[in-house]
């Protein structure tokens, strides 16, 4: 195919990001007309995927899981060889998330 109106100095003609914009604001006002249903079902999809990276909930839910051990300790007597280990279950020892009760 030959075009007559090419000029070889000039370069070809690029959407700028006003264009862009325009062409999906259009898209998406044309699939609100056609398919309400699917839209909003498509919305509902990606917000369901998106808020959960985005939340604050996110990142503390996952601090206070690092913080919860997987098995419950259990006591264990002392014979004065384990220091590291509290006599009494009800001792205060270790870190006491002290982050937590400052939210």
């Amino acid at each position: 195919m030959i075009r007559h109106n090419y000029i070889s100095h000039e370069p070809p003609s690029v959407c700028t990001s006003q264009t862009k914009m325009a062409g999906v604001a259009a898209f998406l006002k044309n699939a609100w007309n056609k398919e309400p249903v699917i839209f909003a079902s498509c919305a509902i999809g990606l917000m369901g995927l998106v808020l959960p990276v985005i939340s604050p909930y996110t990142k503390y839910s996952g601090m206070i899981n690092s913080a919860v051990p997987y098995t419950y300790p259990v006591p264990v007597r002392d014979d004065g060889n384990l220091p590291d280990i509290p006599v009494h279950p009800c001792e205060q020892r270790g870190d006491r998330l002290q982050w937590l009760k400052d939210l």
